[in-house]
């Protein structure tokens, strides 16, 4: 059962339509990499310890997680699941992760969907912020649901690792 989840939105990408790639297909850019890695960087200051990373596999968060992976060391490796693909609802996501044995885990996936999430996970009737590019919500199980131990914006974590 998970007790420790973090919760992660993909990288800065390649916007949708601004090229011929196709949704599942579209890498970081440049920047949404050095920013991931930033992230990175301040997570592991943070020490933060973890069973799994996983990951969806659409390209721009798959790469996140691959940046996350490297620089927090998890213990188990990254997977990559359908269940956070773009598409998939905050209902489902939070399903899925009740069947997950971890207890420290990862997530890296899409929005609207893992600001919804969050708010679900916390009995919130609505959703209570939007996870921008690159940010990351801490939760903690408390009985029968979450709650929120934190949520940095990648700004902030940029300013403190400079």
């Amino acid at each position: 059962m998970i007790t420790h989840l973090y919760v992660m939105r993909h990288g800065i990408a390649v916007e949708r339509g601004e090229t011929d790639v196709a949704d599942d297909d579209r890498p970081l850019l440049p920047k949404g990499e050095r920013r991931t890695r930033e992230t990175a960087i301040a997570l592991r200051r943070l020490g933060l310890k973890l069973d799994r990373i996983i990951a969806s596999p659409l390209a721009r968060a798959a790469k996140t997680a691959a940046i996350a992976a490297e620089f927090l060391e998890a213990e188990a490796p990254l997977e990559h699941d359908d269940a956070l693909r773009a598409e998939r609802g905050a209902a489902s996501i939070a399903a899925w992760l009740e069947t997950r044995p971890e207890s420290r885990v990862m997530i890296v996936g899409h929005n609207p969907a893992l600001s919804e999430l969050i708010g679900r996970l916390v009995g919130a009737p609505t959703t209570l912020c939007t996870l921008r590019k690159g940010g990351v919500a801490a939760l903690r199980r408390r009985d029968d649901r979450f709650e929120i131990d934190w949520i940095v914006r990648p700004r902030l974590i940029r300013r403190w690792i400079s």
